[in-house]
């Protein structure tokens, strides 16, 4: 294992939940979005919805919109709202970077790796979350899923969107991809990249994450270096 994860040379983070602790917004921005489409607050329906919401995060946003509302009219208004409430907490100053988020990303470009973040978000929402971070210029690229096509995870897209795009790995096993969800762990897998980690910051939790495929799991994406570096994580468990 030393030896692979020494290769890698393209890291592909999710935002929200593993680089980012938003503090439940994307659920608060739900409720408007439930709101603006007639689903009552209490009621079973919207129950179910925000059990939908909660067991997909890391998913293309609008793609779980079509499956709760089915009809594209009624989803894309959805989305607008999610993306317009969400937006509006971000600039309320309510997001953080995950403890040791910035300092890993920081330590991996460092050691002469590439770094991508990549969001289910639309990429209005994305660059406010960038924006309010300061992180404008803080990685060469980052992907949502409008970048790669329109789909999003679980879909590989954006994985090897970022491969094609950088250049920065000669083969897709020299590619790392770190999230707090099942759906960033399937994304990983799908697309055939040698490190797939969960971490245990954000929304899914070890369980989900080795059904998926995880090579490994993080208490954070802060422990991502070491890992990468063949020294010891305590809590990195290969499967």
């Amino acid at each position: 294992m030393t030896t692979k994860t020494r290769d890698i040379r393209l890291v592909v983070l999710d935002m929200a939940g593993t680089t980012v602790a938003d503090g439940g917004l994307v659920e608060r921005a739900f409720a408007a979005a439930a709101a603006e489409l007639g689903v009552e607050p209490g009621s079973a329906e919207h129950a179910e919805h925000l059990a939908y919401v909660r067991a997909t995060m890391g998913e293309s946003k609008i793609s779980v919109f079509r499956h709760l509302f089915g009809d594209e009219d009624r989803a894309r208004r959805a989305n607008t709202t999610f993306e317009k409430a969400y937006g509006e907490l971000v600039d309320d100053g309510l997001i953080t970077p995950v403890p040791g988020a910035r300092e890993a990303i920081a330590e991996l470009a460092g050691g002469g790796r590439t770094v991508v973040l990549t969001t289910g978000f639309a990429r209005v929402t994305q660059d406010a979350i960038l924006d309010a971070l300061g992180w404008r210029d803080l990685v060469p690229l980052t992907l949502c899923p409008a970048d790669a096509g329109g789909r999003g995870r679980p879909y590989p897209d954006m994985v090897l969107e970022a491969f094609v795009r950088t250049k920065a790995a000669a083969d897709v096993r020299q590619v790392a991809v770190a999230g707090d969800t099942s759906y960033d762990v399937l994304s990983g897998v799908r697309a055939g990249a040698g490190l797939v980690a969960g971490v245990r910051t954000g929304a899914h939790g070890d369980d989900a994450f080795h059904a998926a495929g995880a090579t490994h799991v993080l208490d954070s994406v802060a422990d991502l270096p070491a890992l990468l570096a063949g020294l010891p994580t305590p809590l990195a468990g290969d499967r």
